[in-house]
């Protein structure tokens, strides 16, 4: 199952370059964001499929399962939805102060 989930990891950063490779702003930002979901495939395929009870304090001797991912990958997600807000946000505003496309701005054109 691991092993899935790495290779679509790998599927979802293929995509994610090429949309960041392309010329439109919103091509762009869709490309964030899937490159932000592989990472987060990434982080939780690395923390492994286990098994076992909640680590609390008092319980007898047994297999508990790591946080650690968990809380990662939370992190991760909470930092990826406010990019990809920012990011629309920017290229909103530009389009309605400029009435073109960022990435036109960027490279300097005028009005094409």
């Amino acid at each position: 199952m691991e092993t899935i989930i790495i290779i679509l990891a790998g599927v979802l950063v293929t995509v994610a370059t090429y949309l960041l490779l392309s010329k439109g702003v919103l091509r762009v930002i869709l490309g964030t964001a899937i490159l932000s979901h592989a990472a987060h495939l990434l982080l939780m395929s690395m923390g492994g499929l286990k098994t076992g009870g909640v680590p609390v304090i008092g319980e007898g001797d047994g297999t508990y399962t790591d946080a650690l991912p968990q809380a990662l990958i939370l992190t991760s997600i909470v930092i990826s939805f406010a990019v990809t807000a920012f990011l629309l946000v920017l290229a909103y505003r530009t389009h309605q102060e400029n009435k073109m496309d960022l990435s036109k701005i960027a490279r300097g054109l005028k009005n094409e």
